[in-house]
C-alpha cells in the first residue's frame, strides 16, 4: 500500500490505549499507542512499508501495518487505499438533524444543573414534610372505562419516555455527538433508546452528563408534580405523573439490562463491553466444547467486574422472565379475553367501543415489540435457519480461505 486516506475521526486516551472512531457511527476501536502513531505516519503520506520501518526504528518492534490498515478499513475508518475508494457504510441520519449543538448548549450549563437539583430537592423535602402526598396505585384508575385508562397511561408514559430520550439526545448533541432515537427491546420490554456511541470520545464528565440526563429529567418532573400536589392538593394527572416517573426511575436500576445506570456502571468499572463480555463468558461456562475463556485476554479488574455482572445478569434475567410469565402474561391474556368476550356479548355501543380500544392498544403494543425484536435479532434467526438448511460442510468447505465460521 503506497497511500492510505482516512475519514475524519476522533480519539480519546484510555489508560495506555486509545479509543478511535468516527463521530456518528457505532463502530469504535481500541488501539495501542503504536497504532495511533502508525495512523499519524500514514496521514503524513508514508506508505505502509515506510510506516512499518519508522515504527521499528522508534519502538524496536516489527509491526504488521498492512493488517492493521485492513482492520481499520473494516471498521469504516479508511476512505481510500492507493486512491481506490473503500466501500464504507454511510453514517446513520441523526434524529432531529436541524438541532445544532448551539441550540442545546444550555443543557451543559451549571446553572441549569443547579436549578434541576433544586427542584428535585424540593420534591424530597415535601415528601419528608407530608409522606401522605405520595399517590397510591389506585389513583391510576381514574375512569370506569378501561380503554380510557390504558390509552391515557400509554400516551403519558410514551410522552415521558420520549422526553427522557430527548434529554440524552440534547446533552449529547450539545457536545457535538449526533445521536439517533429508535425503538428497541430489553427482554420482554418495548423501549425507546438513544444511540450516542460517540460519547466514548468525550471526557468522563461529559459522558456522565449524557448517561444521567434522562433520569435527571424524570426526577425533576416527578419532584415538580409532588410540589404541586403539596401546594394545591391531589389531581389524577399529577398522580399519574408521579407514579409513572417513579416507575421509569426504578427501571433504570435493573442493571441486568442496558439501562442508563448500567452504562454508568460500565464506565466506572473500566469495562468497554460489560454486557457483551459477560454474555460471552456465560456461553463459555455453559459450553461443553472446551472453548477458551474469553476473559483471559482482559485485565484483572475487568475480569472481576465481568464475573460479578454475569451473576447479576443471570439472576436478573431469570427474575424478569419469571415475573413476565407469572404476572404480565396472565394479565395480558385476561385483558384480551375480557375484551373479546365483551365484543361478542357487549350490552351497548360504549362497551363495544371500549373493548375494541383495549384489544387494539394491547395487541398494537405487542406487535411493536415483535417488530423491534425481529429488527434486532432477525439476522440471527435467518442465519440459524440457513445453517440448518445447508448440507453438512465438507473439509474443503471449512478450509475455504477468508471464510469465518462463528
Amino acid at each position: 500500500m503506497n497511500s492510505v486516506e482516512f475519514h475524519t475521526f476522533g480519539t480519546r486516551r484510555d489508560g495506555d490505549e486509545w479509543i478511535i472512531g468516527r463521530v456518528g457511527s457505532d463502530q469504535f476501536m481500541v488501539i495501542p499507542a503504536e497504532g495511533l502513531r502508525a495512523i499519524e505516519l500514514l496521514r503524513e503520506g508514508a506508505s505502509t512499508r515506510e510506516a512499518r520501518e519508522r515504527l521499528r526504528a522508534e519502538t524496536g518492534r516489527l509491526l504488521d501495518v498492512e493488517s492493521f490498515v485492513a482492520g481499520l478499513a473494516e471498521s469504516g475508518l479508511v476512505a481510500r487505499i492507493d486512491g481506490r475508494p473503500i466501500d464504507t457504510p454511510p453514517l446513520p441520519e441523526p434524529t432531529f438533524p436541524r438541532l445544532r449543538p448551539h441550540h442545546v448548549r444550555w443543557t451543559q450549563h451549571l446553572l441549569v444543573h443547579l436549578g434541576l437539583a433544586a427542584v428535585i430537592l424540593a420534591g424530597l423535602v415535601v415528601c419528608l414534610l407530608d409522606p401522605g402526598i405520595l399517590p397510591g396505585w389506585r389513583t391510576m384508575i381514574w375512569s370506569e372505562h378501561g380503554s380510557l385508562v390504558i390509552l391515557g397511561q400509554i400516551a403519558l408514559a410514551w410522552l415521558l419516555v420520549l422526553l427522557h430520550e430527548f434529554a440524552h439526545l440534547a446533552t449529547a448533541r450539545a457536545a457535538g455527538i449526533p445521536g439517533t432515537i429508535s425503538l428497541g427491546t430489553r427482554l420482554q420490554f418495548l423501549v425507546a433508546q438513544t444511540n450516542v456511541t460517540g460519547i466514548w470520545l468525550l471526557p468522563f464528565r461529559a459522558r456522565a452528563t449524557v448517561y444521567l440526563a434522562g433520569m435527571t429529567l424524570d426526577a425533576t418532573i416527578c419532584a415538580a408534580a409532588l410540589v404541586l400536589i403539596f401546594l394545591f392538593g391531589p389531581h389524577p394527572l399529577l398522580s399519574m405523573l408521579v407514579l409513572t416517573e417513579l416507575g421509569c426511575l426504578l427501571v433504570q436500576f435493573l442493571l441486568f439490562m442496558r439501562t442508563d445506570i448500567y452504562f454508568l456502571l460500565q464506565d466506572l468499572t473500566g469495562c468497554r463491553n460489560l454486557y457483551g463480555d459477560s454474555t460471552a463468558y456465560l456461553r463459555h461456562l455453559i459450553s461443553m466444547r472446551g472453548h477458551p475463556d474469553p476473559l483471559a485476554r482482559l485485565p484483572k479488574r475487568e475480569r472481576v467486574s465481568i464475573r460479578a455482572y454475569t451473576v447479576l445478569l443471570v439472576a436478573g434475567t431469570a427474575a424478569s422472565l419469571a415475573f413476565a410469565a407469572a404476572v404480565t402474561l396472565p394479565l395480558l391474556i385476561s385483558l384480551v379475553a375480557t375484551a373479546a368476550g365483551t365484543l361478542m356479548t357487549g350490552p351497548d355501543l360504549i362497551a363495544l367501543l371500549d373493548a375494541t380500544a383495549v384489544l387494539a392498544l394491547t395487541t398494537g403494543m405487542e406487535l411493536l415489540w415483535a417488530r423491534a425484536w425481529l429488527r434486532r435479532h432477525g439476522h440471527r434467526i435467518r442465519a440459524l435457519l440457513s445453517r440448518k438448511a445447508r448440507p453438512p460442510a465438507t473439509t474443503a468447505d471449512r478450509d475455504l480461505p477468508g471464510t469465518s465460521h462463528g
